[in-house]
């Protein structure tokens, strides 16, 4: 018995592949330059930040940079507000926005075109022109404590809403929740037990930005505190970097801290970030 074997097509890099990988490698470089200098960076000597030839190893690594960021500045106060607030940000968001788009999704209710478009207009509108009728409001609210007026502004943001509500459409058919409903599931029951576990890629995806979005905050943190224990991560390293010294030796080591717990929220979510981003390109 004869066997036929069919030839496999070359691989031979074509110039179009060429090109595109040449563009992802450059992209990557414009990307991963910046950090690998800001660690490499915070193992030096101040004198040698900017040594001339610049030298991404530096010639005598210490951790002194470190130990004065660490002893010397409140930076773990920093680092555990503007975690902590992030994490009660994002958790509180990821729920209402999967509420909120649920029932604009799968309900009709007087007044539900003009409050979408009164929420999806609000995406529009720079952070900074609610900057102040916000504060007012969250002073005379009362809500003056750190811990809970720095999530405010992230609680219910439009856009996440907005991505909720075109998932819930496009992934939830109506007759899961008729079936539910005929089996004697609540309303919040429903939302509870059958949608959410449906949105888990979505969820991660939208937690990924809202954690972003929340610790990177930098303006409404700005506003709000006055005490200089009580400062985020951004606020704390902006003024060492304001400082008449320009203490760049003490702000290398604390943006590459920083910068941790975002590598381990998009690590930790990154499977339901992927299938969250690539749900809207195979949905009909």
């Amino acid at each position: 018995m004869s066997t036929t074997t069919r030839a496999v097509p070359g691989r031979r890099p074509t110039p179009g592949r060429v090109l595109l990988y040449l563009t992802l490698g450059a992209l990557l470089l414009v990307f991963v330059a910046p950090m690998a200098w800001a660690v490499s960076g915070s193992f030096k000597p101040r004198g040698d930040i900017f040594d001339d030839p610049a030298r991404l190893l530096p010639a005598t690594a210490t951790l002194d940079n470190y130990r004065t960021l660490l002893d010397a500045q409140p930076f773990w106060n920093w680092f555990a507000i503007s975690v902590v607030t992030a994490l009660i940000a994002t958790v509180v968001a990821v729920f209402v926005c999967a509420l909120a788009g649920f029932a604009f999704a799968k309900y009709r209710f007087a007044g539900k075109r003009v409050l979408f478009t009164i929420m999806f207009s609000s995406l529009s509108v720079p952070f900074a022109v609610i900057l102040i009728p916000l504060f007012i409001l969250v002073v005379k609210s009362g809500f003056s404590n750190p811990w809970v007026a720095l999530t405010v502004p992230w609680v219910a943001p439009a856009f996440g809403i907005f991505m909720m509500q075109q998932y819930v459409i496009q992934s939830i058919p109506d007759e899961i929740i008729e079936a539910a409903r005929l089996d004697g599931a609540s309303e919040f029951g429903i939302f509870l037990r059958v949608v959410l576990p449906l949105l888990r890629p979505s969820l991660g995806a939208l937690a990924v930005w809202q954690f972003l979005q929340s610790y990177n905050s930098f303006l409404w943190p700005l506003v709000l505190i006055s005490d200089t224990d009580q400062y985020t991560l951004p606020v704390g390293l902006n003024i060492l970097f304001r400082s008449e010294n320009r203490a760049f030796d003490l702000v290398l080591p604390g943006a590459v801290l920083a910068s941790v717990p975002t590598v381990l929220v998009f690590l930790l979510l990154r499977k339901q970030l992927l299938e969250g981003l690539s749900a809207g390109a195979v949905k009909g």
